[in-house]
């Protein structure tokens, strides 16, 4: 068995650790934050359709309710463990604070490749799951959402399982749901959304034309290809490249999103079997290097490393996923001159419109797309300003930035509770 070399909760708290260096604060200051409140690993036992006992094994880390009940997504994927699930969680909390909604940060992962499951081991599988952790969740303590290979459906299934043991419908419980069981409008396509309205943003402040420029999306999940692919191509932005786990495509005319997701049909198909005039196959190295003008890595963590830093093209990469550049490759990239847009910045619109959906279930109210859509841009615009006013005063990158503003509004919010005081 291989070493593992990249650890995501060290390369987090090597960053948290930089920005409160430079926002002047000492150790006791912040030392709190780099640990979580609340680490759970359970076991998740189910019978499969054919009668076999298997055990899968879940998580779900809580990691900082200073500014609010705990927030974040559960995913289902088989290489989770609980460093992933950690990071994820810290990054979250920043994510909140960041924009400035009154959330903590949490994760949640089943270590299962969810391909191999029928529909109903699924659910059972969920509804299991569920009711390991549930005496931790709740709309007032931690409020699950989707994540990489879960969606509205399956938080269908988590609500239902929850509000069973309660003896009502709590709608609250988890964001992300299907509109018809109180989900919110708008919620679906909010993280790509808020990735284009960041770039939009983050273009027009470089003084590039948008619309002259190349687009590349690495991952056709719901962030990279149902939302924002699919946004630059109706905006009539140029994506000549696009990628999934099984490699990427490539067509210097721009490629049809809308055809490439129709054939994908929500991951039931892989890039590897689409097929179309002129288009060209790439590894997914060559997918990160493409000569772009615009990168959106938009899978999973650890994608840029420094070896990819050194042939990356693009002048600006916008980080719809959670992590996908490493520490290393920050340092490459700042000295090759790239701009980067980070996480816990780029990718927020997602929790941004969870919490208007939570906002609409303890109010009993439905906002409108139209409602959604102008909230999610005033609170996307102001928390790249706040970022980038931080990152110019501290001639910082726009991560550290975004992780020195993030840690100066938890780390306030805590002095102003009391601190971390002994309860002895």
């Amino acid at each position: 068995m291989g070493v593992k070399t990249y650890n995501p909760y060290e390369n987090m708290l090597l960053v948290m650790d930089q920005a409160a260096e430079r926002l002047g604060l000492r150790k006791d200051d912040y030392e709190w934050l780099r640990y979580p409140e609340r680490e759970l690993t359970v076991s998740i036992p189910i019978k499969m359709d054919n009668g076999e006992l298997k055990v899968f094994q879940g998580y779900r880390v809580q990691y900082d309710s200073t500014r609010g009940p705990y927030k974040g997504g559960i995913r289902y994927h088989q290489d989770s463990d609980l460093d992933e699930v950690k990071a994820l969680a810290g990054w979250m909390t920043f994510k909140c604070a960041v924009v400035n909604i009154p959330y903590g940060g949490a994760k949640g992962a089943v270590r299962v490749d969810p391909r191999e499951l029928s529909r109903d081991e699924l659910i059972r599988l969920t509804r299991r799951y569920t009711t390991r952790i549930l005496p931790l969740i709740g709309p007032d303590q931690d409020i699950p959402a989707p994540d990489v290979n879960t969606n509205g459906e399956v938080m269908g299934w988590i609500m239902d399982t929850y509000s069973m043991f309660h003896g009502h419908s709590v709608p609250g419980v988890v964001t992300g749901k299907p509109l018809e069981i109180g989900g919110s409008i708008g919620r679906a396509e909010a993280t790509g959304r808020g990735v284009i309205i960041v770039a939009m943003h983050c273009l027009k402040k470089m003084g590039l034309d948008a619309d002259k420029l190349t687009y590349v999306v690495q991952g056709m999940g719901n962030v990279g290809g149902t939302a924002a692919a699919n946004i630059l191509y109706q905006e009539g932005k140029k994506v000549i490249a696009v990628g999934d786990y099984s490699g990427g495509v490539y067509k210097e005319d721009g490629l049809n999103i809308p055809e490439i997701t129709e054939f994908l049909d929500g991951g039931k198909r892989c890039l590897k079997e689409y097929e179309s005039e002129g288009i060209l196959r790439l590894t997914n190295d060559e997918l990160l290097e493409c000569k772009c003008d615009v990168l959106i890595p938009a899978a999973l963590e650890n994608q840029i490393t420094k070896e990819i830093a050194e042939h990356i093209s693009a002048k600006v990469i916008i980080e719809a996923a959670n992590g996908p550049t490493t520490v290393e490759a920050d340092e490459i990239l700042k000295e090759r001159g790239v701009i980067v847009v980070p996480d816990i910045l780029a990718n927020a619109g997602g929790v941004v419109v969870s919490y208007f959906e939570w906002v609409q279930n303890i109010q009993s109210l439905a906002w409108d797309l139209d409602e959604v859509n102008v909230m999610l841009e005033k609170i996307m615009l102001r928390a790249y300003d706040d970022v980038e006013e931080m990152a110019n005063d501290k001639n910082s990158t726009m991560r550290m930035g975004a992780y020195m503003v993030a840690i100066n509004r938890i780390c306030t919010a805590g002095r102003l509770r009391g601190g971390p005081i002994s309860m002895a």
